[in-house]
């Protein structure tokens, strides 16, 4: 992507004999938010700290506005990147005001420029009252916008979230969220967004970029990864999924225990005849109660605003079906499956 605000190629990065990022390629558009998601330890702080310059790549480019600012032998320094970084913690200082806080990077500024920019993005993030408290008088929700706000003032080329929502509770992190994503998307400014949350990843992400022990299994929009995942990892990080085998058959199709279904012709390494797992999502199937039915209702789990059913196929093996809250099929009635989902499924060879 030649107008890419971002580039990562081929980064890795090493402490000593453990490998923490690994041959790492993506980049981010203007105005994209790109989310790295993964587990605890996965790499994916490493590579926002590789992208703001506060560690230095072993192999691999790291590309700012077409400009190499990371290569093993050169480093841009961190404060000429352009790019800000908003930190799980708010790292706001606690003896600052909130205009205090927010003007601290703005000293190549006139003292009456200064005071337009920090009204400018207070008033951006809805906080234009609240420049003369300190940040133990504001709740979490507040704290985490000022941070933003306070990144966003220098006018950086792209923003670095670092699990920006974690530390926010849970009743309010849906809302903080938009409001950081509504900030983000009307500066038309680059991010990238590290999170080990998929429902954040997909919600605030245009592309989101699946990471397990330091590499990258796939980018791709959230509804992609969700429906076609690249591999049996991604599938399993990015929801809910069950197994099952089948044999592949001419045309695009697979024959399963759960009927014959459209796979990802895509898919490498699948032939006509070859045996494959096939990922099945809780909302690919609806059901039919019948008592000749093939299959049989192992468990039922009332979640509340929804009930899964766990469906026991003729072989044994298991899928979950999500139904509506008031669903009443109880274990032990037998039903078929309805197929629900109109796309193709993801297949990976056996």
């Amino acid at each position: 992507m030649t107008d890419a605000v971002l580039q990562c190629l081929g980064v890795t990065k090493t402490f000593g004999d453990f490998v923490a990022v690994r041959d790492v390629s993506f980049d981010v558009a203007p105005g994209e938010i790109v989310a790295i998601l993964g587990s605890s330890g996965c790499g994916k702080t490493t590579v926002l700290r590789l992208i703001a310059g506060l560690e230095a790549p072993n192999s691999g480019q790291i590309l700012i506005r077409g400009d190499v600012a990371s290569t093993p032998q050169r480093q841009t320094p961190p404060d000429k990147r352009g790019i800000g970084m908003v930190v799980q913690e708010y790292a706001l200082f606690p003896h600052m005001t909130v205009r205090q806080n927010v003007s601290f990077g703005l000293n190549n500024l006139s003292n009456a420029d200064k005071k337009d920019r920090v009204a400018e993005v207070m008033s951006l993030v809805r906080l234009e009252n609240l420049e003369d408290r300190y940040p133990f008088e504001l709740s979490g929700g507040q704290q985490q916008r000022i941070a933003l706000a306070r990144t966003m003032a220098p006018r950086p080329f792209a923003v670095l979230l670092d699990e920006p929502f974690s530390n926010i509770d849970a009743g309010m992190r849906s809302d903080v969220r938009r409001d950081v994503e509504g900030i983000l998307r009307a500066n038309n400014t680059a991010a990238v967004l590290v999170t080990h949350d998929r429902d954040e990843a997909f919600a605030i992400a245009d592309r989101v970029a699946i990471m397990s022990e330091g590499e990258l299994n796939q980018v791709d929009a959230p509804e992609v990864v969700y429906h076609l995942p690249a591999n049996r990892r991604v599938a399993q990080m990015t929801g809910t999924c069950d197994f099952i085998n089948g044999v592949v058959l001419d045309g695009g199709l697979v024959e399963t225990e759960a009927g014959i279904l459209p796979y990802d012709t895509h898919s490498s390494g699948i032939i006509q005849g070859s045996g494959v797992e096939v990922v099945i999502h809780p909302d690919d199937f609806g059901i039919d109660a019948s008592e000749s039915g093939a299959m049989v209702v192992q468990a039922r789990e009332f979640r509340g605003d929804e009930t899964v059913l766990v469906v026991a196929l003729p072989s044994g093996a298991t899928i979950r079906c999500r139904q509506e809250s008031y669903c009443a099929i109880t274990p032990g009635q037998r039903l078929d499956l309805i197929l629900q989902r109109p796309g193709p499924f993801a297949a990976f060879s056996v």
